[in-house]
């Protein structure tokens, strides 16, 4: 595969397996793994349940951007997003500018499935937007809203029925054929300045 000389921005719901395929990406990729989540809060010295609570959105929000920032200055690596990250137009303009944006699609249900089999499903959950909350009908009801704009994404892989070497094999061909086809407009050149992309798609059989 063609180096891709950029970061691989990993965004999608809670449950869509940012933090669990993204150091086996990493691996494949021989690439460095950045979970933001996890970042934020070892930089915090709080949960991000507590940053929530203490501090607010708004301010976790800012520690957020402030970290997108500082992990896209540097070199290329696989970055987990939070699930809100790309829904903030200022992250999404820098992972579109500066990364490759790849949403990491699953159903409602098969999220909330994962979600109850990693204890996620509890009312006294650690992730902001579930506590106290019925899962399936917040994370249908964060489709509704997300979707649309995780379908910006440079490349969307669909894990469905997907183990996490499926998914993982599936990401790195959707990468390699992107690094080829980018490659390919570079070298051609015939792209028009108005050329509207669409992205790749790959689901798992």
């Amino acid at each position: 595969m063609q180096t891709l000389g950029k970061s691989v921005v990993l965004i999608g719901h809670m449950g869509a397996g940012k933090s669990s395929l993204g150091p086996a990406l990493a691996h494949a990729l021989t690439l460095p793994f950045i979970d933001c989540d996890a970042r934020i809060e070892e930089e915090a010295g709080q949960t991000i349940a507590d940053i929530f609570k203490t501090q607010g959105e708004e301010r976790f929000r800012q520690l957020e951007y402030a970290l997108l920032r500082q992990v896209l200055a540097g070199p290329p690596a696989v970055i987990a997003s939070g699930g809100g990250m790309f829904m903030a137009e200022a992250c999404r303009e820098a992972i579109q500018t500066h990364a490759i944006a790849l949403w990491l699609q699953a159903s409602v249900a098969t999220l909330a499935q994962r979600l109850k089999n990693s204890g996620g499903d509890k009312k006294n959950n650690p992730r902001p937007l579930l506590a106290g909350g019925e899962v399936l009908a917040v994370l249908t009801q964060l489709a509704k809203t997300r979707d649309p704009i995780y379908a910006t994404a440079d490349l969307i892989v669909n894990t469905d029925g997907c183990s996490r070497n499926e998914a993982v094999g599936r990401v790195v061909a959707a990468l390699a054929k992107y690094a080829s086809q980018n490659e390919l407009q570079s070298e051609t050149q015939n792209e028009s300045q108005n050329h509207q992309s669409h992205p790749q798609r790959m689901a798992c059989s």
